[in-house]
């Protein structure tokens, strides 16, 4: 029989045992050993079926035992421990509270998912992940984060598949008093919303969640109330899901609303109000839209409250592609906004003319997230060094009159939460050469350039951990293998073979991911003879195991996934070649440490970054992949390989796939099984185990998330909190009235002539000229503007590159003409080619850069051709 309703019934500790409710409800568990080991010892069997949820555990364990565990004193002075550690861990300082000068307050970071742990699921890739790791690391240098996202009653999907291998989607419904969540509450014990206009007089009401994340405060937001229509209730239902209204809704519940709950939550608890507002990804873009209105009641004028939320605003961009970006069509966003839905003290133009791509090559009707959130932040990111100039070309458009590289978008290259991601056996080989304390700092904290302390350990030792790590591994595949076969509708009698699937001593290959399709997940069955070959060597043989989930209105995805199934059931090679459905966390923590090599096969350059092989490389494991991402800016012939790519411009993408594929089974065959099998005097495959080695201590502090948000914190968040506080009303007005006043006049600035002490076009190294020019400022002031003078080789048709940025100084004027003079030195410090070029740009103290305008002057093509700029 179905229950006609649910209800969630939780268990009433023991006074002894109450700490447990809170080391359970705080997700620093997920991370911390002890933690875990401490439920474990609750109820071993309890604590597996319960998916190694302290929740769910203490929802299941037995009265007779909670009351056995209560008289323990053993046990007791456990809990007291684990109890008093996360005490100090809570209220401690840590890394950021020893920082010298004035930083951020708080800092609010929003997002649209959050991969926390798979006992919250409420992520879908590594865009969430990404999220949950900043957090936890936020949390362990004591940064005063607060997490913005929402909460989803059906989480992203889960996946199976069918007889024949096609992708099915299961949404299973989650019961918020069943997570390791607790109810925002108002002080008279009502639970705490948040609400938003709707066209036509409806409201979109929201209820706050709080998940704990070590020190970090998550709100997550909730529309399936019972004071919402059937329609309402819905728009958080599931991540990524429904159509365009549905999406729109969605983000601006998690912006506008997410705002909302961020003031509620600080009035409630007392925690410092945020000072920088960080945007991850353009979903959450429509927070600085809330953040403008608030000053707008507060006074503002629109341009002077632009100008103070920009200031605050950090926005990181993930996307290499166009396509990766959510637009909207004018009217829809236009619909949702205005005198009869939210925001309506704002004019509608204003909020449109944020979005639109009014730039060259863009489609004027569409509003782009991504836009609006560079034109609402002054700060803005890729995640690595390669992604940072993509997208500085991506959105060059948005900075007219600037070369690319000119564009103000920094990257911060992303990283890894280690304590959560590193094997505890991996862990245990660390701390037993440094300590537990130094091992934990060097994980959460990081800071040091290598790991020297790796060199120390026995060859031996890393040898036996890596087979004992790839047996689990393959235990583990095994398990989820009959598993995924039962679903399918197998016998038990048609399974016997998987008690032979993979091997513990055969080197073995991961590839976890989404499957869109510029990440190729069939790319290794490209040549599947060769392929074959591989898998069944007699005496160098690979085993791969594969997992990833497509998009559910991705049929294109799906048949990827199809095909590689196909291929995996082959009786032939299923016992070396798996597909595992349902890829998430938990898979994720047994598949990174027990691969040995981590495959990643992008087309370059759409990988943004590609945190997995970081995860992998922690674990000791080398990476196999195309320079793309993360991987382009740190791999060195030390840490694995490079898959040689065919990305130049007009390349077939046929014949591109070809010849990649090719390269890749070239390393394979030539290089990599090789180095694996080769023994050296030892008995061990001594050049391997070096390749390991170097890859723990060279590239491990590299790939941490701590790395990651101690960058954020000292390259972006506190020059952002800077800005911040001297955008005070008057400092707003201020710049928004002379951005205005500088944009009236700009088509009155030009340079007007130039000239150089050089008497010849060519001249010896070291050599400084004199350089003098006029400029017309028109209604403009020197203290407005900065001429600059630019130079640096030239290439082929006269472009510099390479430039270096001088500014000249006034000197007089303005003459008859209204012209004025700026002079300075020229140094000729390159040989070669070499060109130079002035040019004017606007000026003021509250920019955080000269290009932020997208406001240039330069000298026109007549006065290049006569002042001679070049000199070869």
């Amino acid at each position: 029989m179905k229950a006609i309703r649910r209800l969630t019934v939780r268990p009433v500790l023991p006074d002894p045992l109450r700490p447990l409710s809170d080391l359970a409800r705080n997700l620093r568990w997920s991370w911390h050993p002890e933690t875990r080991d401490l439920f474990q010892s609750v109820d071993p069997e309890c604590w597996t079926a319960s998916g190694r949820d302290p929740v769910r555990l203490l929802g299941t364990v037995r009265p007779a035992r909670l009351a056995e565990l209560a008289e323990d004193r053993r046990f007791l002075r456990r809990l007291t421990a684990v109890a008093d550690d996360l005490d100090h861990y809570l209220t401690g300082d840590r890394w950021y509270q020893a920082q010298p000068g004035r930083l951020p307050a708080a800092v609010a970071y929003f997002s649209p998912e959050f991969g926390i742990t798979a006992a919250l699921p409420q992520y879908s890739g590594g865009l969430g992940i990404l999220a949950g790791d900043h957090l936890k690391a936020a949390s362990d240098l004591g940064v005063p984060l607060v997490g913005v996202g929402l909460l989803y009653r059906h989480g992203y999907f889960r996946q199976s598949l069918s007889r024949d291998g096609w992708q099915q989607e299961h949404y299973p419904v989650l019961d918020p008093h069943e997570l390791p969540l607790a109810p925002l509450k108002e002080r008279d014990g009502t639970p705490a919303h948040v609400a938003l206009a709707l066209p036509g007089g409806r409201e979109l009401r929201a209820r706050v969640w709080l998940a704990q994340v070590g020190r970090v405060p998550l709100l997550l937001l909730d529309s399936d109330v019972e004071e919402n229509d059937p329609g309402e209730r819905g728009v958080t239902d599931r991540l990524y899901g429904g159509g365009s209204e549905h999406r729109l809704l969605q983000e601006m519940l998690l912006g506008i609303g997410g705002v909302r709950a961020v003031r509620t939550y600080c009035r409630l608890t007392g925690h410092a109000a945020p000072e920088v507002f960080h945007t991850n990804e353009g979903h959450a873009g429509f927070l600085g839209l809330e953040r403008i209105a608030e000053l707008c009641d507060e006074g503002a004028d629109f341009g002077s409250a632009l100008e103070a939320v920009r200031a605050g605003t950090v926005f990181t961009t993930h996307t290499p592609v166009p396509a990766g970006i959510d637009r909207f069509d004018r009217e829809l966003v236009a619909r949702h906004f205005g005198p009869d839905a939210e925001l309506p003290r704002i004019d509608v133009e204003r909020v449109l003319r944020l979005g639109m791509e009014t730039y060259p090559g863009g489609e004027p009707n569409l509003f782009n997230m991504a836009v609006m959130g560079l034109r609402l932040a002054q700060r803005a990111n890729g995640v690595s060094l390669l992604h940072g100039g993509v997208s500085r070309g991506m959105f060059a458009g948005l900075w007219p009159g600037f070369d690319a590289d000119e564009v103000p978008i920094t990257s911060v290259t992303n990283g890894v939460h280690a304590p959560t991601w590193v094997a505890p056996e991996v862990f245990r080989l660390g701390a037993r050469q440094i300590g537990v304390q130094r091992a934990e700092d060097a994980l959460a904290v990081g800071g040091s350039d290598r790991w020297d302390s790796v060199a120390d350990i026995p060859d031996q030792d890393i040898w036996e951990l890596r087979r004992t790590l790839r047996a689990q591994l393959v235990e583990e595949v095994r398990e989820r293998l009959r598993a995924s076969w039962r679903q399918r509708g197998a016998g038990t009698a048609e399974l016997g073979w998987i008690d032979d699937a993979l091997d513990p001593d055969v080197l073995t290959i991961g590839f976890a991911r989404r499957v869109p399709s510029y990440k190729r997940l069939t790319l290794m069955l490209r040549d599947r003879e060769r392929l074959t070959e591989l898998l069944l060597h007699p005496e160098r043989p690979i085993q791969i195991v594969v997992a990833g989930k497509a998009h559910p209105a991705d049929d294109g995805g799906k048949r990827l996934v199809q095909e590689l199934v196909r291929f995996a059931d082959d009786a032939r090679v299923r016992h070396r070649i798996v597909f595992l459905p349902d890829y998430g966390m938990g898979m994720a923590q047994k598949l990174y440490p027990g691969c040995d090599i981590w495959l990643n096969n992008p087309l370059r350059p759409l990988e943004a970054c590609g945190t997995s092989g970081m995860k992998a490389a922690l674990n000791g494991c080398l990476n196999l992949s195309v320079l793309d991402g993360w991987w382009d800016e740190w791999y060195q012939p030390d840490f694995g390989w490079a898959i040689p790519t065919a990305d130049g411009i007009g390349t077939d993408p046929d014949r591109r796939d070809a010849m990649e594929a090719n390269a890749l089974y070239d390393l394979l065959e030539q290089r990599i099984t090789p180095r694996f099998y080769e023994r050296g005097a030892s008995g061990l495959p001594d050049r391997w185990l070096e390749m390991v080695r170097r890859t723990l201590s060279l590239l491990g502090p590299k790939v941490l998330a701590g790395r990651m948000v101690r960058e954020y914190v000292e390259r972006l968040y506190a020059p952002a909190a800077e800005a911040h506080r001297a955008m005070d009303p008057d400092s707003a007005r201020g710049l928004a009235e002379w951005k205005a006043r500088v944009r009236t006049a700009w088509p009155g600035v030009s340079v007007d002539h130039v000239e150089t002490s050089a008497a010849t076009a060519s001249a010896e190294l070291g050599t400084t000229l004199a350089l003098r020019v006029r400029v017309k400022l028109g209604e403009l002031a020197p203290e407005d503007v900065e001429v600059q003078a630019v130079s640096g080789r030239v290439d082929s048709e006269d472009r510099i590159t390479d430039a270096a940025k001088v500014p000249l100084k006034p000197v007089g004027g303005p003459d008859l003409e209204g012209r004025w003079a700026y002079e300075g030195p020229l140094a000729l410090d390159r040989t070669g080619p070499f060109g130079y070029t002035v040019r004017v740009l606007p000026a003021h103290r509250l920019l955080a850069s000269g290009v932020e305008t997208g406001l240039v002057a330069e000298p026109s093509g007549d006065l290049v051709e006569a002042a001679g700029l070049l000199m070869r």
